[in-house]
């Protein structure tokens, strides 16, 4: 065949395709397949839709196969979707190929080790100790009958400052401050208070003011080292020890900083009543913390997506014998799932949701889906979601999924959560995916 010959028919050929893969139709397919997939191994599966007829092709049928084949290779069309089923850890590379030699679409695999854990649903007692000091007011010492002054506030030192250190002395303990407040006082010395402000060190000197009132001397800071209150395991890891609640993070109820975990522990607690939600007026369950023995772990980390720590094994109640398998963020679909929470004493129940919006999000985020109640017995209950139910797990399709973490305040059926990925990452369980190493290089 001469060159011309040839040349027009590649331009024919080519032409066609454009006009063929350039239909709307076609063009939203394309667009909505993905670039990268990722699965557990362990005979994971996940199905792509295929807008056209081609040849699918593998390069690691050890690592991925196609519709169950151990070939690699495999005629597609779209009136049957490839499936793809994990075998083992590695990455593999899928090409979709029209008339089996023009290659169209590429999408990458990476398989990585199974991971199971156990659902929680647990109502647990949360308290949690700052790693400083933290300051949650400015007061006025009253130094005179016509004078009164804030010593703290004079000095810098804002709301939401986490006090460390105190004359080089670390601050461990709140009951230790009077002591040093009232020696610098008697001493007319000024104290080198050091404290954090967000990501920044700072220090700064301040003199204690002495009140006429009280008798004592005062700092002219209100200021708390600890936090207690209740919320929902989301999840359990038995082969690492760790477990993750809550969903949401800890913060202060004056300054709505995060706090800052310097020690903590999570204690068996039993719901003994229900505050039901309304529109515009989200409820509460009020539980009891239970006696100091029956403590399940402790607290290691508050981050945006819950509270972590070390745990020796699944706590009681729970209702899965064994450990179940979890799901990427992309796995997560539209449509029925199931919460497990407490609504009386410690018994954990199933409750009917539907998941009505999912976020597509590549890097963690929180609000990653939307969640409304369906369940009747649960909306009797408690109106909708109630405060203390953050941490619930969301179940689909036999996987663990998210966690439920916040109520919309003027619709307490509804409310969000986020994806158990981003808890389990944050709990040192999973580890980032490739694309997030390679983000957080870039940034």
């Amino acid at each position: 065949m001469n060159s011309n010959l040839r040349n027009k028919l590649l331009g024919l050929l080519s032409a066609f395709l454009l006009c063929f893969l350039c239909t709307s139709e076609t063009v939203h397919s394309y667009a909505a397949m993905p670039n990268d997939v990722r699965l557990f191994s362990g005979d994971s599966k996940f199905q792509l839709a295929v807008p056209v007829n081609a040849q699918a092709f593998v390069d690691r049928p050890d690592v991925l196969q196609l519709n169950g084949s151990t070939r690699p290779t495999l005629q597609v069309s779209p009136n049957h979707p490839l499936q793809l089923s994990s075998q083992q850890s590695g990455k593999a590379r899928l090409t979709l190929k029209l008339f089996g030699t023009i290659p169209i679409k590429t999408v990458r695999i990476q398989v990585v080790p199974g991971l199971k854990v156990f659902p929680g649903g647990q109502t647990i007692g949360v308290k949690v100790k700052s790693a400083g000091i933290l300051v949650v007011g400015h007061h006025l010492v009253n130094v005179s009958n016509d004078s009164r002054v804030s010593p703290g506030e004079n000095a810098g030192i804002q709301l939401g400052d986490l006090m460390t250190h105190m004359d080089g002395v670390a601050l461990t303990d709140i009951s230790k401050v009077a002591t040093m407040v009232e020696e610098a006082g008697v001493g007319k010395r000024k104290l080198e208070i050091s404290f954090k402000r967000g990501e920044l060190t700072l220090s700064t000197k301040l003199t204690p003011a002495y009140d006429e009132e009280d008798k004592a001397w005062r700092l002219g800071l209100y200021i708390r080292d600890s936090a207690a209150g209740v919320g929902t395991l989301t999840f359990y890891a038995p082969d690492q020890g760790v477990y993750g609640a809550l969903g949401h993070v800890i913060t202060d109820m004056n300054t709505q900083t995060p706090i800052v975990v310097g020690s903590g522990q999570i204690v068996q607690s039993n719901v003994t009543s229900i505050s039901k939600s309304q529109d515009g007026e989200p409820g509460e369950k009020r539980a009891h913390f239970l006696k100091e023995s029956n403590i399940l772990g402790n607290i290691v980390s508050n981050t945006h997506f819950g509270i972590f720590g070390k745990m020796t094994q699944n706590p009681e109640h729970s209702l899965y014998k064994e450990p179940i398998p979890v799901a990427f963020a992309e796995e997560v679909k539209e449509g029925p799932a199931e919460i497990l929470t407490v609504v009386e004493g410690q018994q954990i129940e199933r409750f009917k949701v539907e998941i009505v919006h999912v976020a597509r999000q590549d890097a963690p985020a929180t609000k990653g889906l939307v969640l409304k109640i369906t369940d009747p017995r649960l909306i009797s209950k408690t109106g909708g979601i109630v405060q203390g139910m953050s941490g619930s797990p969301i179940v689909q399709n036999g996987k663990l999924i998210g966690a439920v973490t916040h109520v919309f305040v003027n619709d307490p059926k509804s409310g969000y959560g986020c994806f158990i990925e981003w808890m389990l990452q944050d709990s040192g369980v999973m580890q980032k995916s490739e694309n997030q190493m390679k983000n957080l290089k870039a940034s």
